[in-house]
């Protein structure tokens, strides 16, 4: 949610955010109009209970009070509880328009109005070549027994899937090596002095998270629309997490952090459950767009004026790991139009799948200042003793089945096997090929 005093002091700013983000469903003249209401009929009750408070004084304690006025004050007291009720009305209907206005983009985010205009900033590494036809992830996996979606299919549904053998102790592997990466100071320090960027040093806490969240935190998250993307559990206040920030952010509602302690940085691992139900018929026999899938994910609290090189941090980190991997990518600088509804800023890497010939996404990095802190309320006692809202980041470290399938396309050999990437080895009993 913004600031309501940017929406008081700058309505142009947010009437600016609206068309830059395409945003046709929110009625600005209307949100202002409730808030001046609101504002007034807070006004009238103030001199009304003023007024009440008056009168209670000078009535006598022992005797019977004036009629007049005794009738006074029941007059008051209606109009009280008229208003009192008005302005709930009146708050409830501001407070869910509100809610929809999006936050403010960054400065320096693309202003265009469709997804095409994403703008690439970098690309690193050839694409591969190769002397012999290609295969997707799916053969190859399907070759070797690593993937088995018809019985998943049987025990839970189409989307689901059973990754066996060689691949599941990949994937272990990638968890085991981002671990190890987030909580070296050195490697950190690497990166922040190779990119030039003012952040800390300070290691990412490992977490595992639950998997629900409960209605009102999601809700707070701004993360529960669209609901029917989202799986509810029946019959109780619970959801199944959609992505594993959700379940970080909510952590911290009405907390407050110590400025010494910033910035707050957790790498979490974690399933991920979406109904994905508007791209059914996409890649149904691969592993890209599943129900139910494991990400590693980063977070981090930070105070305002640090923020947004912590974004430009994450978004290092992201593209140390797909080098280190050797791994082909895009960065792309996404525009105001697709950054979403709670982000300032959002970046993307694409991994190059060689049998698509095409990048695909496999990375995010949002930058959301405050918008989501405001709602949990989470704050930091500044040194001076003031009370402010943190700033929050994330960014995926990796999606694990999708850049598996970069892993396996990209490194597939004339035989269906794969090369396991060089930084990975230590993890797979130095085995260079499975």
């Amino acid at each position: 949610m913004i600031d309501i005093k940017i929406l008081r002091t700058n309505p142009e700013l947010v009437e600016k955010t609206l068309k830059n983000k395409a945003v046709k469903w929110v009625d600005l003249n209307l949100i202002i109009d409730l808030d001046n209401k609101r504002i007034a009929v807070r006004q009238e009750l103030d001199k009304l209970r003023e007024k009440r408070n008056e009168l209670s004084s000078i009535m006598p304690k022992n005797t019977q009070p004036d009629k007049k006025i005794l009738d006074e004050a029941k007059k008051i007291k209606l109009k009280i509880q008229n208003l009192e009720s008005e302005l709930d009305l009146v708050e409830t209907e501001f407070i869910t328009l509100f809610k929809k206005i999006p936050n403010l983009p960054t400065d320096d985010t693309p202003v265009w109005y469709t997804e095409d205009e994403n703008k690439i900033v970098f690309k690193w590494w050839d694409i591969p070549k190769f002397d012999f036809p290609i295969k997707n992830h799916a053969e190859i996996a399907n070759l070797r027994g690593w993937l088995d979606k018809e019985r998943a299919s049987n025990v839970s549904w189409s989307r689901f899937a059973y990754l066996k053998w060689d691949l599941v102790r990949l994937q272990f592997a990638l968890i085991n090596w981002v671990m190890d990466t987030l909580w070296d100071r050195n490697v950190l320090s690497k990166i922040i002095k190779e990119k030039w960027i003012n952040v800390s040093d300070k290691p990412f806490i490992p977490v595992l998270p639950p998997y629900m969240i409960k209605t009102a935190l999601y809700d707070a998250m701004d993360r529960l629309e669209p609901k029917e993307d989202r799986y509810k559990i029946e019959g109780q206040d619970l959801w199944l997490q959609w992505s594993a920030e959700h379940v970080l952010w909510s952590m911290h509602a009405n907390e407050i952090f110590d400025e010494k302690d910033m910035p707050i940085r957790y790498i979490w691992y974690a399933t991920s459950f979406r109904w994905e139900a508007w791209t059914y018929w996409k890649d149904m026999e691969w592993i890209i767009r599943m129900h139910q899938f494991d990400k590693l994910e980063m977070e981090s609290f930070s105070v305002a004026e640090l923020s947004h090189d912590e974004h430009l941090f994450f978004s290092a980190i992201q593209e140390y790991m797909m080098q280190k991997l050797r791994l082909p990518y895009q960065k792309l600088q996404k525009c105001t139009f697709d950054i979403g509804k709670p982000n300032a800023k959002w970046s993307d890497i694409e991994a190059w799948l060689p049998w698509q010939n095409k990048y695909r996404e496999t990375h995010t990095a949002d930058y959301m200042t405050d918008y989501q802190s405001r709602r949990l309320q989470t704050r930091v006692r500044r040194n001076n003793w003031n009370l402010e809202l943190v700033h929050t980041n994330d960014a995926t470290a990796f999606a694990c089945w999708r850049i598996l399938v970069a892993i396996i396309e990209n490194y597939q050999t004339v035989n269906g096997n794969v090369i396991i990437p060089e930084v990975l080895r230590p993890y797979m009993l130095w085995k260079d090929i499975i």
